[in-house]
């Protein structure tokens, strides 16, 4: 507190105030605006690797230096095959030689019906530009460990390929720069297009310049609600950029997370450095309970594709009986029309005689 003096007319009055207080609570408040402040500040900014709005890392489903889980003991969580090397600083999937294939599995289904995967990767070598490959994929599938002409993986797979493809095998469609990063949702009997870059089949996707590229660089797959979305950050700004966002993609869960890589006539070094699984909190209603229960055979809904046969044979059905409801609506119409004139025709006639 503070008395301040004042003389009016001869006599001295005290006047008691609080400046003290006063500053005290000018402070308080200053230090709260900052406060929230700060905390709107971190809410809308962009994300970062370590933001806290994902819930759960799954350490079963992960792999992160020094690569603990990953072995051939039955303990571990992932298990590797083919050219893999596991080194201090990464998992080499392929080596920069010809002819090499390498994977890596998890060994546990995944039962996660909401979940966001962070995959840091590393795609360098020797090779100029469209003179390397072929690049490397990311599963979600019913099948595992098993050799093939996709990335090292089965070609009729059952589940989600991400692939990151670096090389053009249909050098006659331009539309599209490499390194192309595309989604597959495959059932088991559509096969991925090699020779066409997987065009006939994929979901769509985006270009992303990985190779040889002094920064880090990043994927992001999230699936929730049945909804796919693919970012990357790949420029070194530590900011998500959006790739692919498909709606209506049904996965069954109780498969398994895995990630491979092959080289053929060309080649480069596809390294794994961190694989990271995060399951996310969703609430859903009780028709969203019963609708993801129904989820057998992984399926894209609204996808025109004939050769996915789930979902085609259903739309066949409606289609015919469309079809069969227009053709019976035409015949009726035809048919009224030529009664119509065979009617005036005949009128017309028995006029003649009279």
């Amino acid at each position: 507190m503070a008395t301040i003096a004042m003389k009016l007319n001869g006599t001295v009055h005290t006047t008691v105030t609080n400046l003290p207080y006063t500053l005290a609570n000018k402070i308080r408040l200053y230090a709260l605006l900052v406060l929230i402040l700060a905390f709107t500040s971190c809410s809308s900014g962009e994300n970062t690797y370590e933001d806290t709005t994902y819930e759960f890392l799954k350490r079963e489903y992960s792999l992160s230096k020094p690569y603990q889980g990953l072995g051939s003991s039955s303990s571990s969580h992932w298990e590797f095959m083919g050219n893999t090397m596991i080194m201090p600083e990464h998992i080499r999937l392929t080596p920069d030689l010809q002819s090499r294939q390498g994977a890596v599995w998890s060994r546990i289904p995944c039962y996660l019906r909401d979940w966001e995967l962070r995959l840091q990767f590393k795609i360098h070598g020797e090779g100029k530009k469209n003179l390397n490959g072929d690049g490397l994929a990311i599963w979600l599938t019913k099948e595992r460990m098993q050799n093939g002409q996709v990335f090292g993986n089965t070609n009729f797979f059952t589940g989600l390929g991400i692939f990151i493809d670096t090389y053009p095998n249909d050098d006659k469609q331009h539309e599209r720069t490499f390194p192309f990063i595309s989604a597959m949702v495959g059932n088991g009997s559509v096969a991925y297009d090699h020779d066409r870059d997987g065009r006939s089949t994929d979901l769509g996707g985006c270009a992303a310049h990985v190779r040889n590229v002094e920064y880090d660089t990043f994927l992001l797959i999230r699936y929730m609600k049945n909804r796919l979305t693919v970012m990357t950050d790949i420029e070194g700004k530590q900011e998500w950029k959006d790739c692919l966002d498909t709606p209506g993609v049904r996965l069954p869960q109780g498969y398994y997370f895995g990630a491979s890589s092959a080289t053929g006539d060309l080649s480069d070094n596809h390294d794994l450095i961190s694989f990271k699984l995060y399951e996310l909190t969703v609430e859903r209603s009780p028709e969203e309970e019963e609708d993801q229960q129904e989820i057998m055979l992984p399926s894209v809904d609204y996808r025109m594709d004939p050769n996915v046969l789930v979902e085609d044979e259903g739309r066949s059905i409606i289609t015919t009986f469309f079809l069969f409801i227009v053709s019976v609506v035409v015949l009726v119409v035809v048919v009224v029309v030529i009664l119509f004139l065979l009617n005036h025709y005949k009128e017309n006639r028995r006029k003649r005689f009279y």
